[in-house]
């Protein structure tokens, strides 16, 4: 038995690594069709990956906890591991075609994105990157990764975050990408993370109505010169629709409320209960937003929110039971210490943009 056991373990991984290869090639053919949303349609998401770093200590940042030596025995399988998990999250929320943009954070830098796009299933797709390097102590960034065939970057740049009171302490920049979607729409995009909770909400409150003004004064430079720009803003505010932050200081509004351009509407505003992207000590909260400038939530020709409106991508591989709260909650990578093998403590919130004629 002993020497029948190996050949055919052998015969198992060559079937195996075959049916993958077949799969890439589909895929590759597939991706360049464009026969399910079309060319005119473009899904968008964004997706907070907790905690993406690789297993390198960096000299600059406070990353020791993620290497083989730190709190979380990082390793290159887990690292690896997780970067399939998001291209796995990133596949099955795209349906029958992978989305054309995706945002991403907690992104550790351009070579965690790098191995994102060519060492998983998103090799089969043909992905630009853009990134910047942020001043964040733990060396956590925003990115975007795009199809090629779908979005054209003009232009991007990222808006440093300084506080006034506190110019020493860092966060992650802004980042701003000005792009077009099938030589037909320029579209601006702002990627956020802004700052945490950490001390509390109202101590802490201060650092993202700020964060929220840098981001208002961007908005307004652009709306400036073109009341009818197409703006989309996505992140984790760490904050809720009607919170300060976002409702008094950005003026993301209710999409229920009658819009005069230029304006931004929050689509996460009536958003209640367990359509959450986050849950925290029981609770479901909408921290991961997508807001978009009044013309793309109103126009009736051009580019245009589908009627779909913002989704949160529930998906049951990316959720557990809640066995202290009751309930689900998000599939994460760690359970305090423990290393679990989930995603992440966040889902992913996504919308459709379609060009009507």
């Amino acid at each position: 038995m002993k020497k029948l056991f190996l050949p055919i373990l052998v015969l198992m991984w060559i079937s195996l690594v075959a049916q993958q290869n077949h799969a890439a090639k589909k895929d590759k053919e597939y991706v360049f069709k464009d026969d399910v949303r079309g060319k005119n349609a473009f899904r968008i998401m964004f997706y907070n990956t907790e905690n993406t770093f690789d297993t390198i200590k960096d000299s600059v940042k406070n990353d020791i906890d993620f290497t083989s030596e730190g709190n979380y025995h990082w390793t290159k399988w887990k690292f690896y591991n997780k970067l399939n998990h998001i291209a796995k999250t990133i596949i099955a929320l795209g349906g029958w075609e992978v989305p054309d943009i995706i945002m991403l954070a907690e992104i550790e830098n351009r070579y965690v994105l790098n191995r994102l796009i060519y060492s998983t299933p998103l090799k089969a797709f043909r992905f630009g990157i853009v990134h910047e390097e942020s001043p964040d102590a733990r060396g956590i960034d925003v990115a975007l990764i795009y199809r090629k065939e779908k979005f054209r970057e003009l232009y991007h740049r990222a808006i440093n975050i300084t506080f006034p009171d506190q110019p020493e302490s860092k966060t992650r920049d802004i980042l701003y990408v000005k792009g077009i979607l099938s030589s037909k729409d320029t579209l601006n995009i702002f990627v956020n993370h802004w700052p945490s909770r950490l001390g509390g909400y109202e101590a802490s409150m201060p650092r993202r109505k700020y964060v929220a003004s840098v981001l208002k004064a961007a908005t307004d430079t652009i709306f400036s010169a073109n009341p009818d720009a197409n703006i989309l803003i996505a992140g984790d505010f760490n904050d809720e629709p009607f919170d300060e932050s976002l409702s008094q200081v950005l003026k993301a509004l209710p999409d229920t409320v009658t819009h005069s351009m230029p304006a931004l509407v929050n689509m996460m505003y009536n958003k209640t209960g367990m359509e959450g992207s986050n849950k925290y000590q029981g609770n479901w909260s909408i921290i991961d937003q997508i807001i978009l400038s009044a013309p793309l939530f109103v126009r009736k020709s051009g580019l245009q929110i589908t009627s779909a409106g913002a989704q949160i991508f529930k998906a049951d591989f990316l959720l557990e039971d809640d066995a202290t709260y009751t309930g689900k909650k998000p599939f994460r990578t760690y359970s305090g210490m423990k290393y679990i093998g989930g995603f992440s403590d966040h889902l992913p919130v996504y919308i459709d943009l379609i060009h009507n004629q």
